[in-house]
């Protein structure tokens, strides 16, 4: 599948969202939102993130989720993964900068397509200016 496709998807679990507007997974999470996404923030330490509900985890999040992004440390991705496959998200986004391999793998057996090492708002921008 390709990003073109996976960001036709619009209900975004964002993993690690920060309170600190100069935080990358705050300002993409809010430029996402802008543009028509659903954002559902995921932080254990936020109770709510610009008006909506901060969920301690994937697994509490009552809706069906399509895309994860994740702004966590590379080393920190395997657990988010495996809830990611739990919840049946359909793609797991690492956000730029952010690789592991194994988890990848992990996920594309479980059917979630997986992007690696790339910025959601910026592929947005890239390709919605088409």
């Amino acid at each position: 599948m390709s990003i073109e496709s996976i960001l036709n998807y619009k209900t975004v679990a964002v993993v690690g969202i920060s309170d600190d507007p100069t935080r990358p997974s705050n300002f993409v999470a809010r430029f996402l939102k802008e543009h028509g996404y659903k954002i559902i923030p995921v932080n254990p330490k936020l109770k709510e993130w610009e008006g909506e509900k901060c969920y301690p985890d994937l697994g509490s999040i009552p809706e069906k989720v399509d895309i994860v992004d994740i702004f966590r440390r590379s080393e920190a991705i395997p657990p988010v993964v495996d809830e990611a496959i739990v919840i049946k998200a359909k793609v797991v986004w690492m956000q730029e900068g952010i690789i592991n391999e194994e988890a990848a793998e992990k996920a594309q057996k479980a059917g979630i397509e997986v992007v690696m090492d790339k910025c959601m708002k910026i592929e947005c921008v890239k390709f919605k200016s088409k």
